[in-house]
């Protein structure tokens, strides 16, 4: 039986950076606020609550005073920095340097062109794109399928952003019909667009679908609110079929692994590898039950 991790799996720089900013702080001070998840897994979000790390509502924000809150790689809209001020609130800001480059791009081009609508392809309500929408003052549009680019008007001018875990494929698809929407109307001077998917994230999506061709079985790892992870095992699972979605080692109960010969774990930009280990550790100790390996073949 061969088991291996992807090895190119794991947080991404972003997230990275928050985890242990989050680690650095709380091994000095022993408790912090963070303004939502820290990362989109409980396992992680766990570990993270026993060291002192204690998540917070927008409405519990809005309450504090005289603390220190942790703002996470998504970034935040400026009413966030708006209530710190207020409240004497100190901010340790992870925000993703991928994510603080688009904030700064929409944020420019909206206050300088007032009249342009600012799209965002994304997911509505995700804390990234709620963060983008604030630099528009919240006028910008979001548009996650198709039938969101009915919101569009093709008379005025219209700059097309993508959350920077956006899929990519949808991105260009969407770039294309408006293309053609502002073409129709004798418009193309009116459009423009700005690829910000972030490439680490872009790349990862070529090679672990490269990775998972290997494998009889595919265990890909992820939270369940995770947006790229929910992306990414889909891609997976286009690239090898028999790819199953774990967000607990509860799941090994319904999995047969009958005719199963080698078997591959991988995750999204927001699973840790520790996680990918222990499921690997996981999977042992049901074979090891289910007699289908012993101690010589770990």
């Amino acid at each position: 039986m061969i088991i291996d991790i992807d090895k190119n799996s794991g947080y991404c720089f972003g997230v990275t950076n928050a985890v242990k900013t989050a680690e650095q702080y709380l091994s000095n001070h022993g408790s912090l606020y963070c303004l939502g998840d820290i990362v989109h897994n409980d396992a992680e979000l766990k570990r993270l609550s026993k060291l002192g790390l204690t998540e917070i509502t927008y409405d519990e924000f809005k309450n504090l005073s005289y603390c220190t809150v942790l703002i996470r790689a998504h970034g935040e809209p400026p009413e966030t920095y708006q209530i710190a001020d207020q409240n004497n609130i100190k901010l340790i800001d992870a925000t993703c340097p991928v994510v603080l480059n688009l904030q700064r791009k929409i944020k420019n081009n909206y206050s300088d062109h007032p009249d342009l609508q600012v799209v965002i392809a994304g997911k509505q309500g995700h804390a990234e794109v709620v963060g983008l929408l604030g630099q528009t003052q919240n006028n910008g549009i979001v548009i996650s399928k198709m039938e969101d680019l009915d919101q569009i008007d093709y008379h005025k001018p219209s700059c097309l952003y993508a959350q920077t875990t956006f899929n990519i494929d949808t991105f260009k698809l969407f770039i294309s019909e408006m293309q053609q929407r502002y073409h129709n109307l004798g418009n193309d001077h009116l459009f423009t667009f700005q690829d910000s998917i972030c490439k680490q994230v872009s790349h990862r999506k070529k090679a672990i679908t490269k990775f998972v061709e290997n494998y009889d079985l595919v265990l890909f790892v992820s939270g369940e609110k995770s947006s790229n992870g929910q992306q990414l095992f889909q891609e997976c699972k286009s690239y090898n079929p028999n790819t199953v979605f774990v967000s607990s080692n509860e799941i090994f109960d319904q999995i047969s692994l009958d005719g199963i010969n080698s078997i591959g774990i991988c995750g999204a930009t927001s699973t840790p590898m520790w996680l990918m280990e222990e499921t690997k550790m996981a999977l042992f100790k049901k074979l090891k039950k289910d007699h289908q390996l012993d101690d010589s073949m770990q």
